[in-house]
């Protein structure tokens, strides 16, 4: 089995959605004090590589704890969209039109991580077009992901995009890496988020599989 890590490392120092607190990873329980090693997080629920839940923008949208596990994992199909400008169209996905179709999950793979830890990573990243909206929508997908900090630009406080998708049920996984190294066939996704009461987003571990 071929195993591919999609997820950055929660750390001290890491990019986070401007206006949001650094996470805090402190010793709670040392080895020469107490004999074994703890430590204490603390952090927003959208830290890092993350998933957002209904929950996250709508009152009586459904919280992640509050999903069955079966709609975090799926077949998957990264979209080849580096280079493709600052809104991303269904012409993308017209060579793979047929593989889209039947999955679960689209990871629009921009190359914006390469960008993780600059400014420059907040800064005029790809979003996904109405038309491809439109069209996750309609095709009956349990979520996107981006390697994006958003599918709405930074200072975009409407957040129209995570409007309509989270609306519509899906789910958005938000700051994914390594994308290229999924390469251009579906595969088995999964990014299981931690599993909290009346969680409206939460960290994930998000890998790919090939069986």
């Amino acid at each position: 089995m071929r195993v591919v890590d999609f997820t950055h490392v929660l750390q001290r120092e890491m990019p986070v959605y401007p206006g949001t607190p650094l996470p805090e990873l402190a010793v709670a329980s040392n080895w020469e004090r107490d004999g074994f090693h703890e430590t204490r997080l603390t952090l927003h629920s959208h830290t890092g590589t993350h998933m957002d839940a209904p929950a996250h923008l709508f009152p009586a949208g459904a919280t992640l704890d509050a999903l069955p596990p079966e709609r975090f994992a799926g077949t998957a199909l990264v979209v080849p969209c580096a280079g493709a400008g600052a809104v991303l169209h269904m012409d993308l996905l017209a060579p793979v039109k047929d593989a889209a179709d039947r999955a679960d999950f689209l990871l629009f793979h921009t190359g914006w991580d390469r960008l993780w830890g600059q400014a420059a990573y907040f800064e005029g990243y790809p979003v996904p077009g109405e038309d491809v909206v439109d069209y996750l929508l309609s095709s009956g997908k349990k979520g996107v992901g981006l390697d994006t900090v958003s599918v709405d630009p930074v200072g975009d406080g409407a957040l129209p995009i995570h409007r309509r998708l989270l609306g519509g049920g899906l789910v958005i996984v938000e700051n994914l890496t390594n994308l290229a190294a999924a390469g251009g066939e579906p595969f088995t996704f999964c990014a299981l988020p931690l599993h909290y009461e009346k969680a409206d987003g939460a960290p994930v571990r998000a890998v790919g599989l090939w069986l």
